[in-house]
């Protein structure tokens, strides 16, 4: 008989952050929903004492992408819900929790496959650098696996209600204020940022039941220490976004 652990033992249950990222995303309103979909985001994982080994990462240059658990520290709950609202469904249908990737879960884990852009020491302190993610500032990373191409693709798995990735991309048109922004910034400062706010309006962040709608309401996302506001048009059936400023 297979022995199971007590509920005591699953209570005394800790989990202690091997890192703490900092990520060019400040808050949740901007941040893609998967990874993959924001090509030019990029973050430094900080890693934590007593985790903080070169030894502990020795090989880790070998691999060109990573499995990341996280906790989506932001929402925690005292209390847990068995069905949610996938935004990939409009917002409007109920799921169970187990059967969506909602950040509103039981443990709040999450998990995502990131690009490995090297080990570095930087001011002393030993940091993990990834692009391709979905991982807002202060996200405490509780385990970092090298993703195994063989075994971890499954070209014929499915998932009836999201078996694709989300092929309607906005144009995004920079108003002059906008450009002439990013032009005096530094890119050493904010790499590829152009590019990156493209991929986070693009893809319309908005919540699902104001997608698709032209709004006179002004938007913003905190990129770096950036605040990027923009709007959505809808002029002769050409759906765009306009930014505004990068500031």
């Amino acid at each position: 008989m297979p022995r199971h652990p007590s509920k005591s033992a699953a209570e005394a249950l800790t989990l202690s952050p091997i890192a703490i990222t900092r990520s060019c995303f400040r808050d949740k309103f901007g941040v893609p929903r998967q990874p993959g979909l924001t090509r030019h985001a990029r973050a430094d994982l900080v890693i934590q004492s007593p985790f903080d080994r070169e030894d502990a990462f020795r090989g880790i240059e070998t691999a060109s992408h990573l499995w990341l658990t996280f906790q989506f520290h932001e929402a925690v709950r005292a209390e847990w819900r068995p069905v949610v609202r996938p935004p990939r469904l409009g917002g409007n249908r109920k799921m169970g929790v187990f059967a969506s990737r909602s950040p509103f879960r039981p443990n709040s884990l999450g998990l995502s496959v990131v690009r490995n852009e090297g080990l570095a020491r930087i001011d002393g302190r030993l940091v993990l650098r990834i692009s391709d993610h979905d991982l807002i500032d202060g996200t405490p990373i509780l385990d970092i696996k090298p993703y195994l191409p063989f075994a971890d693709s499954v070209p014929e798995a499915t998932l009836g209600w999201a078996d694709s990735p989300p092929t309607e991309r906005l144009e995004v048109v920079f108003l002059p204020e906008a450009e002439e922004q990013i032009r005096q910034l530094l890119p050493e400062h904010y790499p590829e940022l152009r590019a990156l706010i493209e991929d986070v309006v693009g893809y319309d962040p908005r919540p699902s039941f104001r997608r698709g709608r032209e709004e006179d309401r002004i938007y913003g996302a905190h990129l770096y220490d950036l605040n990027v506001r923009f709007r959505f048009v809808n002029a002769h059936s050409q759906k765009r976004v306009e930014v505004l400023t990068v500031c």
